[in-house]
């Protein structure tokens, strides 16, 4: 199989390399996966996100900054439905997916959506790499087995794709039958990156996905986020300044359960308008 060609359904057409939304302007329905509007978000009595509206581009890498507990990871486990999981947890307001550029809509919060269908269009990536104690081409199939009625021909065929696609099959194809914990803690990053991406999702969700990982293995998996942003929408959440600069084509600012600003990652960074934003991102508090 080519790894430059995509068998996931719902398949998206790559982006144009560069493209990006002007500054403060929101993505028109064509460029939009995501729609958020007037988003609040509880955990018990506590509420963890505020009032928050925000489009998130396709085929784009969206960086969620702020300081640990404003809201972001928890606004990215909503996108998900992880929080279905967690007692007391609940939301309001509207939390769209743009299935494709058809204009097709999915109401994420709805409770007739179906979770687990959901999490196949919206794949995610944990801080901590977390592969299954099972051998690296099982992992990478685990999912594809539960959906798609793949022969084994076309299961070996996706595993590869998988696995080239997160820059590991080199390092792994003498050793497919071999436990995952086997590898460094780079090489699982990148293999749950290839077990997210073997399901056929449109998005991928990281948070802090290179938090726990030494600077070569961050490098390789920026570089993987810079070449995936081409077939997939990102989200990566990330406390590191220096990373969202680097991955990202725009940013959004999170502070005390608010989003404060968001808009192209260069105008945040060089001339944000909110005087909390410049105060974060040189800083001064965080």
């Amino acid at each position: 199989m080519d790894p430059d060609s995509n068998p996931k359904p719902g398949a998206q057409p790559a982006a144009t390399p560069g493209q990006a939304n002007t500054d403060g302007a929101a993505a028109d329905a064509a460029s939009t996966c995501i729609e958020i509007g007037d988003f609040n978000a509880w955990y018990g009595d506590y509420q963890a996100i505020h009032q928050l509206s925000l489009s998130v581009p396709r085929n784009q890498v969206t960086a969620f900054i702020g300081p640990s507990g404003c809201g972001k990871s928890t606004l990215l486990k909503w996108i998900n439905r992880m929080n279905d999981i967690v007692p007391n947890a609940h939301a309001k307001g509207t939390l769209t997916l743009k299935e494709d550029e058809s204009g097709q809509e999915v109401d994420v919060l709805s409770p007739s959506t179906d979770a687990v269908a959901l999490r196949r269009r919206i794949g995610i990536v944990f801080q901590k790499p977390n592969p299954f104690p099972k051998t690296i081409y099982q992992n990478v199939a685990f999912g594809p087995r539960l959906h798609l009625n793949a022969s084994r021909g076309e299961m070996d065929e996706l595993v590869e794709w998988a696995l080239k696609k997160a820059a590991l099959w080199d390092e792994v194809k003498d050793r497919l039958h071999q436990s995952a914990l086997g590898l460094s803690g780079g090489q699982q990053q990148r293999l749950c990156i290839a077990r997210a991406i073997a399901i056929g999702p449109n998005i991928l969700l990281m948070d802090e996905p290179c938090s726990a990982l030494d600077p070569a293995s961050t490098s390789r998996v920026e570089d993987l986020i810079f070449e995936l942003r081409e077939q997939y929408s990102i989200v990566i959440v990330t406390h590191s300044m220096q990373q969202a600069s680097r991955v990202s084509d725009r940013t959004a600012f999170f502070y005390q359960g608010r989003l404060i600003e968001s808009g192209a990652t260069e105008q945040i960074f060089t001339m944000p308008r909110e005087q909390r934003t410049e105060d974060y991102v040189s800083g001064k508090f965080g």
